[in-house]
């Protein structure tokens, strides 16, 4: 029984910013999520790996503008026509379902429309994906049933995978670290059944590892993270995709996980400050020095210093800082900026 080589990827996001007909010309972000995607598209057509998961979130929203469906479905079917299996969770962006299409019912691509087992026959051996699509409701007191709707327990495989699109006691997101414990929205370790030999997630756009310990060993729990930076939350993480290979090891009749990331481009962003009681000019000389030392295809984020104001900006103000960032930048404003308690002066 040879290796199993799994490539995970999760939260592409695609349809964000890209507007099928466009009203204003600007510069915008939703090739950027395109490219990354065909981009681990390609990676497995190169290593042909023994089978391909996407964590949930493949869309940015449910209701997607249908040429943008139609790119992202030709592409899968595509890679399927490959003969490489693809298993496909629904995430929370797309209200626990994916578009339908009748190009989904290719062969080689199995959705998570339901609690299901899918078994598949990799390499010689019998590996089960267990899983279901994004759950809303108090998922952690529901978890175990939603689980045992799964049929895992019934399944014969000589591994065991289970696929899901939430937040797990542990996991960490934003600047700040916050840490999900103890919500109604959140999974319990010690739920995950130690039978599993891993759990792959999407949902969280940071890329972690976690483990479920149990007396009889440990199941890591697996987020590659979003393909790429969605907010400037994400300002500093690292955006990419998992390859996983399980080896069995006869001598422990057990499974060994390596993992490797890989890393993809990711729009760099940063925040422009604005100091308060300055005028226009004095600004528009402060963002012209801050943009000539920036990356070109940075996402520039406007701010007021903290502290004060009597209004909003004038748009004329707008105007004069959005037109001052080089074409391929994307430019935005914070919410502060346009907040009642701003004391810049413009």
């Amino acid at each position: 029984m040879k290796g199993i080589k799994l490539l995970f990827f999760a939260d592409t996001h695609l349809g964000f910013d890209f507007p099928v007909r466009p009203r204003v010309r600007k510069a915008r972000r939703g090739q950027d999520f395109f490219d990354n995607f065909h981009r681990i598209i390609s990676h497995a057509r190169r290593s042909r790996p023994d089978v391909v998961v996407h964590g949930g979130d493949l869309f940015f929203r449910s209701n997607v503008p249908a040429p943008v469906i139609d790119k992202t479905y030709n592409a899968l079917l595509e890679f399927a026509e490959t003969g490489i299996p693809l298993v496909l969770v629904p995430g929370n962006h797309e209200r626990s379902r994916l578009p339908s299409s009748l190009l989904l019912g290719h062969p080689n691509i199995h959705v998570f429309d339901e609690p299901k087992t899918i078994t598949l026959s990799l390499s010689n051996a019998d590996v089960s994906f267990s899983g279901f699509p994004f759950q809303r409701h108090d998922v952690r007191a529901r978890f175990p049933a939603i689980l045992g709707q799964t049929g895992w327990s019934d399944a014969e495989a000589d591994l065991r995978l289970l696929c899901f699109h939430q937040a797990v006691e542990g996991a960490t997101v934003g600047p700040g670290n916050f840490t999900f414990r103890n919500g109604t929205d959140v999974i319990r370790m010690r739920d995950i059944p130690a039978e599993f030999h891993a759990a792959l997630s999407g949902h969280i756009h940071r890329r972690q590892t976690l483990t479920a310990r149990h007396a009889t060993g440990a199941t890591p729990v697996i987020y590659p993270g979003s393909t790429e930076r969605t907010s400037f939350a994400e300002r500093d993480e690292e955006k990419g995709f998992c390859e996983l290979e399980f080896t069995f090891d006869a001598s422990t009749v057990s499974w060994r996980l390596a993992q490797r990331f890989i890393s993809l481009p990711a729009r760099p962003m940063r925040d422009i400050v604005l100091p308060a009681h300055k005028d226009i000019i004095s600004w528009k000389a402060l963002v012209r020095d801050q943009l000539s030392r920036l990356p070109e295809r940075a996402v520039v984020r406007f701010k007021p210093s903290p502290g004060s104001n009597d209004g909003p900006p004038p748009c004329d103000v707008v105007s004069a800082l959005s037109a001052l960032v080089p074409e391929g930048m994307i430019v935005q404003f914070s919410r502060a900026f346009f907040s009642r308690t701003r004391t810049a002066t413009a």
